[in-house]
């Protein structure tokens, strides 16, 4: 992502020149985590919505805590379901737990310039953005309709997003082309990794820990296997393949983590281990599978001798596919003109996983562009620049004077 930034995303922006950030601190008062409800959050956004006569869908689900909701706003001519914008987000944010902020996580403050906050920048300010040009966007009629999707669960997995997208289908939406707010600089990203994630469970023997040829060390045997893992990637690392355009520009395999053994005297039966392979599309993520899988069967025969139940096996957890759409398209060309960059100077790739994969799989031409960059995502005292959040408030009002009547 090395487009050069604009002159006016340069400029110091006052707090009160943002006209989203009522909105930005109203859904960042809301601790939607993901492992709790985001009720409150949909409750109220759907008011909103509601109070500008808008309506509204929601899809739950299976505990009926949490929900997606979907909104369009008709073209001048009534139409709601052909050749439509869609503007994604997702409403849950990570956790604070263990994190040492300096203030209250789920109040937006102003710091030096930056506004704090958990989900400042993955990703409230979007969706916010995109609510606070509602009434903009009826009052200007548009030439075509506008999605809103707002979806649960994407920080452990891109769950709700699915479930979104099925009913979009369903219903019969078919959009021209969708914008999903992650944090890119402003920057136009029209590709990202897919990702495979795994979690591989060895099957030790217990004995007493004075006894070691009587057991099998399940902690031992997945180090080795983990070691294996870091070897696979080290060599993508050295030597690829190689794109140049994303921000890490190889195939990487990472281990999230190890649960293994119940106390020191006593040799490990049980070890799990969580890894992920995160690919661009010179790589094929069951082909690395495969190499891994090999490794873990050659260590097998070495256990079994001492008991014949030991083994190791793998469980496909999660995959969230690879995506790329071109340069040339025309969501692609709309996204560049509305944040003032030149194509012919640089599109982005980014390493990181977002629902519109999912969007591009349902064959929705997509673009990642949002304010912020996802080094400050997930981190304590998260922070988006007010000039970020002034450019991503330009691209909106550029959008209305590509898609609005008036």
């Amino acid at each position: 992502m090395n487009a050069p930034i604009p002159p006016f995303a340069k400029q110091q922006i006052s707090p009160y020149a943002l006209k989203a950030l009522p909105i930005i601190e109203k859904w960042i008062s809301f601790a939607s985590v993901s492992r709790d409800s985001n009720l409150p959050l949909i409750d109220w956004t759907q008011a909103y919505l509601e109070g500008f006569g808008i309506t509204c869908h929601r899809t739950y689900d299976d505990t009926q805590q949490k929900s997606n909701l979907w909104a369009t706003i008709p073209s001048e001519d009534g139409e709601v379901f052909k050749n439509g914008i869609v503007l994604s987000g997702h409403t849950d944010v990570v956790p604070v737990d263990g994190q040492a902020w300096e203030t209250d996580p789920f109040k937006a403050v102003i710091k030096n310039n930056l506004l704090w906050g958990r989900g400042v920048t993955d990703m409230k300010s979007f969706g916010a953005t995109a609510l606070m040009m509602v009434p903009e966007l009826i009052k200007r009629k548009l030439k075509r309709p506008v999605h809103l999707a707002f979806s649960y669960d994407e920080e452990v997995g891109c769950i709700g997003v699915r479930r979104l997208i099925e009913d979009m289908v369903a219903k019969g939406y078919k959009p021209a082309g969708c914008i999903v707010g992650e944090p890119t600089g402003m920057q136009v990203v029209i590709a990202h990794k897919g990702k495979h994630a795994y979690k591989t469970t060895i099957q030790g023997f217990e004995a007493h820990s004075s006894l070691t040829p009587l057991g099998v060390n399940a902690v031992e045997i997945a180090c080795e296997f983990v070691a294996y893992l870091k070897s696979m990637h080290q060599q993508l690392k050295a030597n690829g393949p190689f794109d140049p355009i994303y921000d890490v520009p190889y195939t990487t395999i990472h281990t999230g983590v190890i649960q293994g053994g119940t106390a020191l005297n006593i040799i490990p039966r049980l070890c799990e281990v969580t890894w992920e392979i995160r690919h661009h599309h010179l790589n094929s993520p069951e082909e690395l599978f495969a190499k891994a899988n090999a490794f873990a069967d050659a260590l097998v025969p070495a256990m079994q001798p001492v008991a014949p139940n030991t083994g190791i096996s793998h469980e496909l957890k999660s995959v969230l596919p690879n995506f790329n759409t071109a340069p040339d398209s025309e969501i692609a060309q709309l996204c560049f003109k509305c944040a003032d960059l030149d194509p012919a100077q640089g599109t982005g790739k980014v390493s990181f996983g977002t629902e519109a994969a999912l969007f591009h799989q349902a064959g929705v031409p997509t673009i990642v562009c949002g304010p912020g960059f996802i080094a400050q995502a997930h981190q304590p005292n998260e922070w988006v620049s007010l000039e970020q959040l002034a450019w991503c408030e330009r691209f909106m009002r550029r959008l209305a004077d590509e898609i609005c009547v008036s």
